[in-house]
């Protein structure tokens, strides 16, 4: 499982192929995330294991005027957010009522 894990930790993992049209080259980027875990017991043995998760992040966009970072928003997080607004203002309405 190292292994296979250790070969998805590349360059490659996190920036595409480049794509070029005339004189602009673009060159796509990806989030990796990596995570483990194990446990065991006395008796009634161990186990472990892990993942990857891969997510579009942006592209870099390569011109003969510079250089630069495009990112790709988030709707996760946005909705995080938006849920968590949306809670706080219900409990603050609720402690409002009863006060």
């Amino acid at each position: 499982m190292g292994e296979r894990l250790q070969s998805a930790a590349t360059v490659k993992s996190v920036y595409g192929d480049p794509v070029t049209t005339g004189d602009c080259t673009v060159i796509p980027v990806a989030r990796v995330r990596f995570g483990f875990g194990a446990g065991g017991g006395k008796m009634l043995g161990g186990g472990g294991g892990g993942g990857v998760q891969t997510s579009p992040a942006g592209v870099v966009e390569v011109t003969p005027s510079g250089t630069r970072f495009i990112a790709f928003p988030d709707y996760r997080q946005l909705g995080v957010a938006f849920l968590a607004g949306i809670l706080t203002g219900m409990l603050l309405c609720r402690r409002k009522r009863r006060a």
